[in-house]
């Protein structure tokens, strides 16, 4: 059988997640980059594959699917070998995994995504700040983080739902919040710092699917690391700009 190919882009945090699911599961697959800085993703050949134009999506023989939940639910039920905890058959464990996921789109995904979008990606593409949609962000976000922790991370619990071993779920939201890393290790550890189930169960999932989850996350580091580079720049820019008129107002 020919490996499933995997459109995606690493910066994506539910790439990300599929990519380390594949990896984790040792499912044969070939990964093809759809560059978002570059919009590849609104070519007219890759809207053949996904018309919503996203990453990521896959193409499985004849079969195409997007949206990353129901990609992992795929890959979790399709091929052979994927260990029970991923994907449970027990209905009700599965329906309880369902919940979470249904909630990560429009709570932790929206609070998050929305916030390093407007924070860190905006300015790092030239893009116009958004105040109000940033602070709402940030108001999901926290919420979100706090929800976590009080209704599927109780006591000791290693992973959501008191699992003993991670679940879909985990790999995604976990991903999720990567993308805070982001926004600079002060921004993230404001956000994280008091959560310490939650940066205990970051490092379970990290544990779980190790070497490839740090794999998958390399790039996210890079483009971190690129602007923060940038944003010195323009802070060291603005510094000597300040002097300058502050010596040209002084001999007035």
């Amino acid at each position: 059988m020919s490996p499933i190919k995997v459109y995606a882009h690493r910066w994506s945090q539910p790439c990300r997640a599929v990519i380390i699911f594949c990896r984790a599961n040792k499912i044969d697959f070939e990964e093809v980059t759809v560059d978002l800085f570059k919009s590849q993703n609104l070519t007219p050949e890759f809207r053949k594959i996904n018309p919503m134009a996203q990453v990521p999506a896959i193409v499985d023989g004849r079969f195409k699917l997007f949206e990353s939940h129901a990609i992992l639910r795929y890959l979790a039920t399709v091929f052979p070998g994927v260990a029970d905890h991923w994907y449970p058959a027990d209905l009700f464990t599965r329906a309880k995994i369902e919940s979470i996921l249904d909630w990560h789109h429009s709570n932790l995904r929206l609070g998050a995504g929305t916030f390093v979008y407007y924070t860190a990606l905006a300015p790092f593409l030239g893009l116009r700040p958004r105040p109000e949609a940033t602070k709402h962000a940030e108001k999901v976000l926290m919420q979100s983080l706090a929800r976590i922790e009080s209704v599927w991370l109780k006591g000791d619990a290693k992973f959501l739902l008191g699992s003993r071993q991670p679940s879909i779920a985990d790999l995604s939201l976990v991903c999720e919040i990567m993308q805070l890393e982001a926004l600079g290790d002060d921004m993230r550890n404001k956000f994280l710092g008091g959560h310490e189930r939650i940066l205990a169960w970051i490092d379970n999932v990290k544990k779980a699917t190790s070497p490839h989850f740090e794999q998958a996350h390399v790039f996210l580091f890079e483009v971190k690391a690129q602007m923060q580079s940038k944003a010195a720049v323009a802070a060291k820019l603005g510094a000597s700009e300040a002097s300058s008129k502050h010596k040209f107002a002084s001999k007035l």
